[in-house]
């Protein structure tokens, strides 16, 4: 009777973690947008090279990709870069480069075969072709404001700056399996980063938006260096910072897109990333056992000595929990997909604990139609496993 005391006691003080977390978490985001929204940006603004490697097109691209020629900034230039002629994108690359005549923008297609990551491959051939040595990196389905450009550039003026980027906000397309996982990164991935910076600083970068500049690029290695890795957006801004280059997270959210998935599509792309989180910090991602109020609470109430204690647990879980979404996700952030449906928290987190013990389930991962092991970071094609050849690198000539 006194061990199970003992063990009961241990447990219900454990399952306090979550919450002593989701105050810290809260905090974190109470200071850093307060500080941010308070500070004035510098007035730097060199000519940049926006780079952008797509492949296919969503719900959302055309609107995405002309939100960058309506930059609020004075020189930069726009290179996209697809996998060949025949990528759906390039009619609609084709079709912003017609309507915006007074904007640089260049189209390539193909790319030299450095590693079994496609996009990084695309990568390194735009920042070969970038006329500027400011470079933003922008993923397809991301959507920006008119003032993005000034806001993600201003903090290179400091050279110990090595990187800056963004948080992102959500355009779900109707569908269940996609405003999950809007939701999921705006009210539980964000608190984590905003966590990382208060804690240790900010180590890596999110592939939404990454600003940047060739010095710090070559000083990290190159685009080669990371070119069979998965976590690309990670690493790139991992091995910035171990070069000495400081991280920034910017004030200017970017928004990228939710499109409608299917249950098993929903199910492989959240182990997909969620085995490339544990890969990538194995001993972080362990830690986050102790960030998932919701099965700590349900344990907590089962063994609890009286109904009251059960319920206290249950009821610091759905306050803390909603007080930390709301915080970092809508006041924060801004994402209005978390604003409509933040009642989905509790779906959100039983998937996401179930989702956290099936990563541990293998050390492989399918993109595309290959099948790959990951080996200290990087991707290894398994047996019978191959990459798709490279194009020839060309570029096309505008309309």
């Amino acid at each position: 009777m006194v061990h199970a005391a003992m063990w009961r006691e241990a447990i219900l003080l454990l399952a306090l973690a979550p919450f002593v977390y989701y105050a810290l978490a809260t905090s974190a985001a109470l200071v850093f947008f307060t500080r941010e929204r308070a500070r004035h940006p510098r007035n730097f603004v060199p000519p940049v090279s926006v780079l952008k490697p797509v492949r296919g097109v969503d719900f959302g691209s055309y609107e995405n990709f002309a939100s960058f020629c309506r930059q609020e900034y004075p020189d930069y230039e726009i290179l996209f870069a697809v996998n060949d002629d025949a990528d759906p994108a390039v009619p609609l690359i084709r079709r912003v480069m017609a309507e915006f005549p007074e904007r640089k923008i260049r189209l390539l297609t193909g790319s030299e075969h450095l590693g079994a990551n496609r996009k990084v491959n695309k990568l390194a051939r735009l920042a070969r072709e970038a006329r500027n040595d400011v470079l933003v990196l922008t993923d397809g389905d991301v959507r920006v404001g008119p003032h993005f450009l000034k806001e993600v550039v201003a903090p290179l003026a400091d050279r110990n700056v090595g990187a800056v980027t963004s948080f992102y906000s959500g355009i779900a397309e109707k569908n269940l399996g996609a405003e999950i996982e809007a939701v999921g990164a705006s009210s539980d991935f964000f608190a984590g980063v905003l966590m990382a910076g208060w804690l240790e600083g900010i180590s890596f970068a999110l592939g939404a938006s990454i600003a940047t500049t060739k010095e710090w690029l070559a000083k990290m290695g190159g685009f080669e260096a990371i070119a069979d890795t998965l976590a690309d957006d990670y690493e790139l801004g991992h091995r910035i910072a171990k070069a000495g280059g400081e991280i920034r997270l910017s004030r200017e959210t970017v928004w990228t897109m939710y499109p409608a998935q299917t249950l098993r599509s929903f199910w492989d792309h959240q182990v997909r990333w969620a085995r490339t989180v544990r890969l990538c910090r194995p001993m972080s991602y362990i830690g986050l056992l102790f960030t998932q109020g919701l099965p700590w609470a349900l344990i907590a109430a089962l063994i609890a000595p009286a109904k009251w204690i059960a319920g206290v647990y249950l009821l610091a879980y759905l306050i803390l929990r909603f007080a930390m979404a709301w915080t970092v996700g809508i006041w924060g952030v801004g994402d209005e997909v978390l604003r409509r449906k933040i009642w989905l928290l509790p779906l959100r987190d039983t998937l996401h604990f179930v989702i956290w013990l099936a990563s541990f389930g293998s050390n492989r991962i399918r993109w595309g139609n290959v099948e790959y092991a990951i080996r200290q970071g990087r991707m290894v094609p398994t047996a019978g496993g191959r990459t798709a050849p490279a194009n020839p690198a060309k570029s096309l000539p505008r309309p």
